[in-house]
């Protein structure tokens, strides 16, 4: 018989699975659209200066940053950092994360609610993220004797976990204002677009899988706490 314990490794090794499976196939969708070139001949940078133009965003520029995978939007600096593969790039995938990526300077601009939510925990979250761990340590050395650290730890977890909740709808949204630009604009059209629509869904089921990891990371150590 599987005790609770084992259980919850159990999700948690289940949910590492399908990250792994989620992580091959997204790199796997990306390098296939990043070889499909559409007739416009905008690269990533374009797309994304004239996606914020026609959202009548003005202050926010668009960089190139090293590395793959990095693009991100950074609303303290107001730049969308677009990685070397997309700023330069005029292929399916190179559009389709240049747009994701204005999509959140557009929620910035439109001070969507869950990004406001999202950069208010960052801080947070960071400091939570780097020592929570020696906290649940620490908390599991002295449990017997100070039980109340291993749950400061545990609220230290949860604090991640309802980072990556909020995150879910941030990047949704930035998902779907993406596209509905690309296909409103006739940026992406037919099969295109809809290669730019597999390739965006691939990249938002990471953060699902993120955020369930999250959720059994904390469901674990809750059940730790109960039992002692």
């Amino acid at each position: 018989m599987i005790g609770p314990m084992n259980m919850e490794w159990l999700l948690i090794i289940a949910i590492g699975i399908v990250g792994l499976l989620v992580q091959f196939k997204l790199k796997a969708v990306f390098k296939k659209y990043s070889q499909v070139m559409f007739p416009g001949g905008l690269t990533g940078k374009d797309v994304a200066e004239r996606m914020l133009r026609d959202n009548g965003i003005h202050d926010v520029q668009v960089i190139s940053t090293p590395g793959h995978l990095t693009d991100h939007y950074n609303p303290a600096t107001k730049t969308v950092n677009l990685s070397e593969s997309v700023y330069g790039s005029n292929s399916v995938s190179a559009a389709a994360v240049a747009a994701h990526e204005c999509g959140h300077a557009v929620q910035h601009a439109r001070e969507y609610a869950p990004l406001k939510m999202r950069s208010a925990l960052v801080p947070m979250v960071s400091f939570a993220s780097q020592w929570s761990i020696w906290v649940i340590l620490a908390g599991i050395l002295t449990i017997h004797t100070f039980p109340a650290l291993f749950w400061v730890g545990i609220g230290m977890i949860a604090l991640s976990a309802l980072f990556s909740i909020i995150t879910l709808p941030v990047e949704y949204n930035a998902s779907a204002r993406a596209m509905e630009w690309l296909t409103g604009s006739y940026t992406l059209r037919g099969e295109q677009a809809a290669q730019a629509k597999e390739a965006l869904s691939w990249a938002a089921r990471t953060y699902l899988v993120a955020a369930l990891s999250a959720i059994a990371t904390l469901i674990y150590y809750i059940g730790i706490a109960r039992r002692d």
